[in-house]
């Protein structure tokens, strides 16, 4: 996703220019924010939509279907519930963490459970230029 960051003074400079020529909204980015770590905490992730589409691939969705339910006491008893190696697992859970998708839960001993904090995925991709974007939502904090 393309964003800018910027103070008020930018913006409004940024919007004054649009209002006299609109197609300087087309050169720009669509969404604004104060700082970088504004933009990350609103847009939940860094991840490209292209690397999205191939991590939300149908074996992974299932994996994520299984920590969702919330049985998974380590990515040892993950990776043979799934019938996968635990060591490619734990590349995948690795990219999910960072997708802000999954995060773990610190067990006994060295032990990591994985679970699920995201309910939804969302990607708008633009098909005739640069500015898709990809959106994960997590529930909100009690």
């Amino acid at each position: 996703m393309t964003y800018k960051t910027g103070s008020i003074g930018e913006f409004m400079q940024w919007t004054k220019k649009v209002v006299a020529e609109p197609s300087q909204a087309a050169k720009s980015a669509k969404n604004w924010f104060d700082s970088e770590a504004t933009a990350e905490k609103s847009l939940g992730t860094k991840v490209s939509a292209e690397a999205m589409v191939k991590l939300l691939s149908a074996e992974n969705l299932a994996l994520l279907q299984v920590i969702g339910k919330g049985n998974v006491s380590s990515v040892r008893e993950l990776a043979h519930m799934v019938n996968r190696k635990e060591s490619n697992l734990s590349r995948t859970l690795k990219r999910l963490q960072e997708a802000g998708i999954v995060s773990f839960e610190k067990g006994a001993g060295r032990m990591r459970a994985p679970r699920l904090i995201a309910r939804r995925v969302t990607l708008d991709l633009d098909l005739v230029g640069a500015d898709s974007t990809v959106s994960v939502k997590q529930p909100a904090q009690a």
